[in-house]
């Protein structure tokens, strides 16, 4: 659908979020086609120690800080009530659905990238989802 809103969806666990983060997300609503950026925080990735993270809601208010002001940035806590571990793919199935009237990208670190082959149920995604890679 042409007149949707296009959303890149940034998924991490932004433990803690970081200029970084930040210039990425900025520079995809600046000089791509995506309306907005929504930061997906992870509670508990695969590849992750949970005893390495700082608290889910920690984590998201650090998130909300760090963007606000930014009018094309968001922080989504849609994670947070889904089953765990946090599979990307079923997140993306969920948001595609909830949201059926926006078109989603995923964006993706070069991190990512180098380890996406691990990833669960990855030919899924080919079929659902536009992706953006950025570099490391």
């Amino acid at each position: 659908m042409a007149n949707n809103k296009k959303i890149g969806l940034y998924f991490g666990t932004f433990n803690p979020i970081h200029i970084g983060h930040l210039i990425i997300a900025n520079h995809m609503v600046n000089y791509t086609d995506l309306d907005e950026v929504w930061f997906v925080v992870s509670p508990l990735n695969p590849f992750k120690k949970k005893k390495t993270l700082l608290d889910n809601y920690a984590r998201l208010e650090l998130v909300y800080r760090a963007i606000k002001g930014y009018d094309k940035l968001r922080v989504s806590d849609i994670e947070f009530g889904l089953p765990r571990p946090s599979y990307t793919i079923n997140t993306l199935v969920y948001i595609t659905e909830k949201y059926s009237n926006k078109d989603f990208a995923l964006i993706m670190g070069g991190d990512n990238l180098n380890s996406f082959h691990k990833w669960k149920t990855t030919s899924s995604f080919y079929r659902i989802m536009n992706y953006t890679f950025t570099p490391d």
